[in-house]
């Protein structure tokens, strides 16, 4: 992206770029307020709150398409209040801007949050604006929820059945092919860095909620999040033929050994959502997927030798798990 030096205030870029993204609701004041009131959708709801901040060169790459990272700001919000069982409602957005932001790249990355806004259900409450040297986003999410249905995140029982949604690390293998530790053909390298550039939140979790002991994302990884769920109490006992992987994902790491499964398991920013189940609920949770079209996988159960075991050898000495300070 060219480099210039731009000449915008705070109240062009509100009320060029992001008035439209308040769809008009009453609450927002149109922005000219300081702050902005919510209603909670429905007397038998409760809010559930998210908030995440996204920066340059740590969570995204300078060059990046504008439309990458609005994508990646509201996924690991969206991910975050699907896996409390909650809906979307609405979002508080701050960003620091730097230099080379353009008029074209605000058009860009507003009109891509809009089109999210409209696919997901919800709406710019306000914000704040600054400028920075490097390029940094924080967003808080509002969600609403059943009042009686509560989704914790490490409130596992011993034999609960450990089921993943959609794919494990095809993020992980696109930033690699980004950072050229990884050379494949043409189509295998579009199909994994779109991965990584535009990762999806899974809806499932508010239609899992009233069938889960426990439900997280996997934004830090597979292994990592799931330790997070076993409270120190129990384990995980995993089947490795279980885990679900694409068929390009296990083409890299089985027949061309170009990424190690080791690597895949402990990758982040798949969004991808553990569910943890008593097993009652099997057909229930399948279900529940089927109908809404998402893959899922039941890839192995709670137990009580605690950490995450696997049924076939794998290297776990190799394994760092993620650490936003690391």
């Amino acid at each position: 992206m060219k480099k210039i030096k731009n000449n915008f205030t705070e109240k062009l870029i509100i009320n060029k770029y992001f008035k439209t993204l308040s769809l008009n609701k009453k609450g927002t004041f149109n922005f000219e307020n300081d702050a902005a009131y919510l209603n909670i959708p429905h007397k038998n709801y409760k809010f559930a709150v998210t908030t995440d901040t996204i920066l340059e060169n740590i969570d995204f790459f300078k060059n990046d398409n504008p439309k990458s990272i609005a994508q990646k700001i509201t996924t690991v919000n969206l991910s975050d209040l699907y896996a409390m069982g909650a809906m979307p409602h609405s979002y508080l957005l701050n960003l620091c801007l730097p230099s080379y932001i353009t008029n074209d790249w605000l058009k860009s990355f507003c009109n891509y949050l809009k089109k999210l806004q409209l696919k997901y259900n919800f709406y710019l409450l306000g914000g704040d604006l600054s400028k920075s040297d490097n390029l940094i986003i924080s967003s808080t999410f509002f969600g609403y929820i059943n009042k009686n249905i509560n989704v914790y995140q490490n409130k596992v029982n011993l034999d609960d059945d450990i089921w993943v949604s959609g794919n494990i690390g095809e993020s992980k293998i696109g930033l690699e092919i980004i950072r050229k530790n990884i050379t494949i053909d043409k189509n295998l390298r579009e199909y994994f860095i779109n991965k990584y550039l535009y990762p999806k939140p899974c809806k499932l979790g508010p239609n899992l909620a009233l069938y889960s002991s426990s439900i997280v994302d996997v934004s830090d990884g597979f292994i990592g999040d799931l330790k997070k769920m076993l409270n120190d109490k129990y384990g995980a006992l995993i089947s490795l033929n279980k885990i679900p992987l694409s068929i390009k994902a296990k083409k890299l790491i089985f027949d061309l050994k170009k990424i190690k499964l080791e690597h895949v398991l402990n990758s982040g920013d798949d969004y991808s959502l553990i569910i943890v189940s008593n097993k009652k609920y099997r057909k229930k949770i399948k279900n529940i997927a089927n109908k809404n079209k998402v893959k899922i996988s039941r890839v192995g159960k709670v137990v009580l030798e605690k950490g995450v075991q696997f049924d076939s050898y794998i290297n776990n000495n190799i394994i760092k798990e993620y650490d936003h300070f690391s």
